[in-house]
């Protein structure tokens, strides 16, 4: 019986390490996709930019739209684009460590789960 509770608490403690890897999981790759959105609208913009040879080029700081000339308009950009990249680049690798436990958690689970150790 005793073996039976230390099992219980086990199989206990491991759904909620899995459950919260999964939260985790679920979180890092939601803040992954936004951050590539972001990174997608930013490419669009660089495109847009260098095709336009019109004066005319603003961009938001804080609530105010400020005129600026097009080099400072493509550094922004530029440095904009390359922070999401390293931050999708940082999100991907906390993914990877994550992933091993995650499948490990899960597969330890299904198996409980078909010897009939869990209800």
């Amino acid at each position: 019986m005793a073996e039976q509770l230390r099992n219980a608490d086990e199989l206990q403690k491991k759904l909620m390490e899995f459950q919260d890897l999964q939260r985790q999981l679920q979180m890092v790759s939601g803040q992954k996709q936004q951050l590539i959105m972001q990174s997608e609208e930013i490419k669009m913009a660089e495109s847009e930019l260098a095709k336009s040879d019109k004066g005319g080029i603003y961009r938001y700081i804080g609530p105010l739209l400020i005129e600026t000339n097009k080099a400072d308009a493509a550094s922004d950009l530029k440095d904009k684009r390359e922070l999401f990249e390293m931050r999708v680049s940082v999100l991907e690798k906390q993914e990877t460590k994550m992933r091993p436990r995650y499948d490990e958690l899960r597969n330890e689970l299904e198996k409980a789960l078909r010897e009939g150790k869990l209800r």
